[in-house]
């Protein structure tokens, strides 16, 4: 998919003349940190620990749910018992202690140089996660400096985790600009169906062990094989993006 093409079915699917793309909404686990290994490995433990068969990969699929959805949903389907919020919360508390237990998640490589490009190109940048992990959530400012300041979705912020279009449209909301202005910037088949269904141009970045096609088939305007080759990219992008019709 080159992307001429994908701009001319975005427009189609959109139904627009033209593209303005003024503000980039961003993922956090898996975009900007690499993470998802210790994520997969603290969620097999608290499945197990609680009697419920499950593999990593189950919740590499998953990434981008809030993590009470993730444990109401797996002890339901796997467990055949419903959760209270405040038992889930209890449970995504355990959760979190396994993750931390596992070591700090380093930035993702060429994360800082994707963010600096977008601010060099004037486009805003918005983080949108569906995590409520203080201990991420407070590293965006020490390990991003002057990049986010507080342009972010948390789980906190939302009712709805991806796939629903929810986080996509409060970011929109808070960069104070319609979804078609914005650049959803994704690593997760959910994630990228909640980019597609707000209405964003949605790029899939494959850098976990999903498939480029899953990314494609979840909604992905146009797919990258690593961050690297994005931040490439980016720039004749961009430009393609925000190029005047004839």
């Amino acid at each position: 998919m080159t992307p001429q093409n994908a701009i001319a079915e975005y427009l189609k699917f959109t139904g627009k003349k033209t593209i303005n793309i003024t503000t980039a909404l961003i993922d956090c686990d898996g975009i900007l940190y690499d993470s998802m290994k210790n994520h997969t490995r603290a969620w097999v433990k608290l499945m197990q620990k609680n009697g419920i068969r499950c593999t990593r990969d189950e919740f590499y699929l998953s990434e981008g749910m809030t993590g009470v959805e993730i444990i109401k949903r797996k002890f339901r389907e796997g467990a055949g018992k419903q959760v209270t919020d405040d038992e889930a919360l209890a449970l995504y508390g355990v959760k979190n202690r396994y993750f931390q237990e596992l070591g700090g998640s380093p930035v993702m490589p060429h994360a800082t140089k994707m963010l600096n490009a977008l601010k060099q190109a004037g486009i805003e940048r918005v983080l949108v996660t569906g995590s409520m992990q203080p201990t991420i959530l407070e590293r965006i400012d020490q390990d991003f400096p002057n990049l986010f300041g507080d342009n972010r979705v948390t789980g906190h912020d939302t009712r709805h985790g991806k796939p629903n279009p929810e986080p996509y449209l409060v970011g929109a909301r808070k960069a104070g600009v319609e979804p078609s202005a914005c650049l959803v910037i994704e690593n997760a088949p959910l994630g990228v169906q909640a980019g597609h269904a707000a209405g964003c141009f949605t790029i899939g970045i494959t850098t976990g062990p999903i498939a480029e096609r899953e990314l494609y088939r979840a909604g992905a305007n146009l797919v990258y094989p690593n961050m690297e080759a994005f931040v490439a990219a980016l720039p004749e992008l961009l430009q393609a993006l925000n190029a005047k019709p004839e």
